[in-house]
């Protein structure tokens, strides 16, 4: 007669593309009978945050709710912010619209991700606008509707995200005057096909650009370089992002970037009973560089760490799943796009896609991302695996 368990509790912090995607492959690989799968979000919506960009500028985007998604998986959604963790009494504290309260765990699932990151410059926090998140997107989508014809409006960061904001932004609005700072050249990381299309474009949209230029305040109609004042009636912020704060208040080992060190499986290397994945792990990818803070590194790191709780868990063969770069899509408005082919450690090679295919291609990546986070085991079928008694102490310590 097989042992009668206790049900052991997962709960995962953060619902973006990891969080989402790790939760729902962990439903399809375990038993609901041996394993509580709890969700801990601020939002009832899954946000394809690939799209904040679209969004800010007045596109709408296709509502797309986690009970819907999560239906008849097992997991439950709990609303709320995360406030505090004790990785020592393995219990968060979730503030919801009833107030704060302690959920325990025995294995934790870290998954709330980064924001935008201001790098200290003075004015940023109460001048300049954000696209790390919805509500940054909503705000800004807001105020850009209320700009008259020929306001001027800076998008500071020349990198992924800058790029998208400012063409999205000139495609969409013609009638403002929008620049670019650049801290280096204008897509000095691309091949040389990929940063001649993108001059391309940014010259088809009158995108002004400011390179090798760096920011050193932000005020409520310019900016101040170290080139001059640049006017700007609307400041757009994205040079990077930074990790959420909480995983540095705790006793979790983490690196000079506040992100959580781990191991190959994404399991901690101070605490085994938690698991970091996506922006906030400290993951070493190819060639012993950091992976960097982006969809397409983070999904693979919340397979890895949700097929390694359910192996551990069910005493089955630890997987192995290898993050690696094969290319950086970037939407440059609707009609436009450049899809750059990278090395395994996300270096330009010479190929590259441009053009209207190049768009279509960034369009099937997006939709394909959201999907995936509704399909976590890729539509593959899969067996349910029942937990071992000495499995569902994993990670728990002696009593």
């Amino acid at each position: 007669m097989r042992q009668t368990i206790q049900q052991h509790r997962v709960v995962v912090i953060g619902a973006g593309y990891t969080g989402a995607t790790a939760a729902g492959r962990l439903a399809r690989r375990l038993r609901s009978e041996d394993v509580s799968i709890t969700l801990v979000n601020a939002e009832a919506d899954f946000v394809e945050r690939v799209r904040m960009h679209q969004l800010a500028v007045g596109q709408p985007l296709r509502p797309r709710p986690f009970d819907e998604m999560f239906a008849g998986t097992g997991v439950e959604l709990r609303l709320g912010r995360v406030t505090g963790i004790d990785v020592d009494r393995r219990t968060v504290t979730v503030t919801g619209a009833d107030g704060a309260s302690d959920l325990e765990y025995d294995t934790l699932v870290y998954a709330l991700g980064s924001a935008w990151n201001t790098q200290g410059v003075p004015g940023t926090t109460e001048h300049a606008h954000e696209i790390a998140g919805r509500d940054g997107a909503l705000r800004l989508r807001d105020r850009l509707a209320a700009l008259a014809p020929g306001s001027p409006v800076t998008v500071v960061g020349g990198g992924l995200t800058g790029v998208e904001a400012a063409t999205e932004l000139a495609e969409t609005r013609p009638d403002l005057d929008v620049s670019l700072i650049a801290r280096a050249g204008l897509g000095d990381w691309l091949s040389p096909k990929g940063a001649r299309h993108l001059r391309k474009v940014f010259t088809t949209l009158r995108i002004t650009t400011h390179e090798h230029t760096t920011v050193t305040a932000v005020h409520a109609d310019r900016v101040t370089t170290t080139e001059g004042d640049i006017p700007a009636a609307v400041t757009i912020w994205t040079t990077g992002f930074a990790v959420h704060p909480i995983a540095r208040a705790t006793t979790l080992e983490t690196g000079d970037t506040g992100q959580i060190t781990v191991d190959a499986t994404m399991r901690s290397l101070s605490h085994p009973d938690v698991y970091a994945i996506g922006d906030a792990a400290l993951v070493t990818g190819p060639g012993d560089k950091p992976l960097r803070m982006s969809c397409a590194s983070g999904v693979p790191t919340a397979w890895q760490a949700a097929d390694a709780i359910a192996a551990r868990l069910t005493g089955s063969k630890l997987p192995t799943i290898s993050a690696r770069y094969f290319n950086q899509c970037i939407s440059l408005g609707r009609k436009e796009g450049l899809i750059q082919y990278v090395t395994a450690d996300d270096r330009a090679v010479n190929a590259a896609l441009t053009g209207r295919l190049a768009a279509l291609y960034k369009e099937l990546v997006c939709k394909g991302a959201a999907w995936g986070v509704a399909n976590p085991t890729i539509g593959l079928p899969v067996r349910r695996r029942r937990v071992t008694a000495e499995g569902a102490r994993v990670g728990v310590p002696a009593a």
